[in-house]
């Protein structure tokens, strides 16, 4: 098999230990490593990783057969986003293959590793949410989390912010000219000609424009989410020009244009039609009386390539799907067999973090070393900037093992158990509690005119029902009994 390394590192600090285990892991599996795509630097709370995209799109050349992560959580922490990009890589015949969590290739591997995601989604959250704590802290006393303070404001080294005395009159200058009556374009023009750039560097365009223009921050608003603080910032503009713009703003201000709603459609890359095979996308329509109806309509009936398969309704078919897999997948034993799994997966040998600790404690010998040099009377330099660079290392080291250590928590087998347990319990009338069902367990719905085919990531997880026995089961409105054994 052909394979190619996906690596991702969240900061530059990180080595490139990880790429260790997984040309290893390849070796011993007798598999082709046929090239790399690494993003440096990279979060992975989106797919919007430049070498992943290009990884995805190198995907249609069939020049390889799998994709080869060190651990599943470098691939996505996003499920929707996981089975988008898999499904992506699966009609190219490409599978993702994880060196650290060696699962097998069958049904209840693809059911442990649904799990695995899942987790590590669930991880991923809470580790924002410690983020989103200090952020509240920092905003309590109204400095800087981080973000671009703003054209005209500047921030030190304790987070504090100032008014930038250089760029600050630009700003008044900015609202005395529309205050004056000049219009958006007009000053956009101006700016854009003086090379005048916004605070993020770039050209002002309209939407910067006004931005800056309805920002509360000029007259002494901190503002963290929802909430505004008056006197936390430092004051660029009095009330009264301030005022004077929102008013002709809001006169200037064209009726917006009617936003289409937007809903969740849970079973995308899981429905297909019986017809022709190709996926059911989600979409909506209103109706004479205005009323919005959602639902799944067969890719190929949509682009007119010859399926004539009718579109079946959104709510309808997700809820049918919860309960069928809610019904047919929950046994105490695969609860047990997944825990077992999952801890022995957790038991495997990590090389990174061991690897990181030697090169940390290899480093610190190596400043002892130096500094002793130094008390000898030994100092050229070549020493000092020797010194310097294994400092720094150091530090690099340090942060990176505490990112290891953080990225690669340990749950108990109880802990397991609780985690599975809730989905066997759960609410099937919570909208998240649908989503993970549907995202973990449920591999394919094949939508045909009489019936419906269930596959689960789960040993012997075919299903076929018919829709005599949906409607037994649930009833027209779907205010249903549980479907029957």
């Amino acid at each position: 098999m052909k394979l190619v390394i996906y690596v991702r590192y969240s900061s530059h600090s990180q080595t490139e230990q990880s790429i260790e285990g997984q040309l290893q892991y390849a070796k011993n599996n007798g598999y082709t490593v046929i090239g790399e795509y690494i993003d440096r630097a990279q979060s992975n709370t989106t797919d919007n990783r430049i070498e992943f995209q290009r990884m995805i799109a190198d995907s249609d050349r069939h020049t390889f057969d799998g994709v080869l992560v060190y651990q599943l959580d470098r691939f996505a922490r996003n499920r929707f986003d996981s089975a988008v990009n898999k499904a992506k890589l699966k009609k190219n015949g490409v599978r993702v293959l994880s060196a650290r969590e060696n699962i097998t290739d069958d049904a209840s591997g693809i059911l442990v590793e649904g799990i695995l995601e899942s987790m590590a989604e669930y991880y991923s959250a809470e580790l924002s949410q410690k983020i989103r704590r200090g952020m509240d802290i920092n905003a309590e006393k109204c400095l800087s989390n981080g973000s671009n303070p703003g054209l005209g404001y500047s921030v030190d080294s304790e987070r504090r912010f100032h008014v930038n005395p250089e760029i600050a009159p630009i700003v008044r200058e900015i609202f005395e000219q529309y205050a004056s009556g000049k219009t958006v374009m007009e000053i956009i023009t101006d700016l854009n000609a003086r090379q005048i750039k916004t605070s993020l560097g770039k050209a002002f365009n309209k939407n910067s424009l006004h931005r800056l223009l309805r920002n509360k921050r000029y007259i002494g608003y901190y503002i963290y989410k929802d909430t505004e603080t008056p006197g936390g910032m430092p004051r660029i503009l009095d009330d009264d020009l301030f005022e004077r713009v929102q008013s002709m703003l809001d006169r200037n201000k064209k009726a917006p244009a009617r936003k289409r709603g937007k809903d969740e459609y849970l079973l995308t890359t899981k429905l297909f039609c019986g017809h022709c095979g190709r996926m059911m996308i989600g979409e909506s329509g209103k109706s004479h009386t205005g009323v919005i109806h959602r639902y799944y309509k067969c890719s190929g009936a949509k682009r007119k390539l010859g399926c004539h398969k009718k579109a079946v309704k959104k709510d309808w078919i997700e809820r049918i799907a919860v309960q069928y897999t809610i019904q047919r997948v929950f046994q105490d034993e695969l609860i047990t067999q997944i825990a077992d799994k999952l801890v022995e997966l957790q038991n495997t040998e990590d090389n990174t973090l061991p690897l990181l600790r030697k090169q940390l404690a290899d480093t610190n010998r190596g400043i002892e070393n130096m500094l002793n040099a130094i008390q000898q009377g030994i100092l050229t330099s070549s020493t000092k900037e020797r010194l310097e660079e294994l400092e720094k290392l150091q530090e690099e080291l340090k942060t990176s093992i505490l990112q290891a250590e953080l990225e690669q928590p340990k749950y108990s087998r109880e802990d397991i158990v609780e985690w599975i347990s809730w989905f066997k319990y759960g609410d099937p009338n919570n909208k998240e509690y649908q989503r993970q069902i549907i995202d973990i367990f449920l591999n394919s719905i094949y939508v045909f005119d009489d019936r419906l085919v269930f596959t689960y990531n789960y040993k012997n997880g075919t299903l076929t029902v018919t829709l005599a026995d949906v409607s037994a089961a649930f009833g027209s409105d779907l205010k249903s009994r549980t479907p029957p054994t």
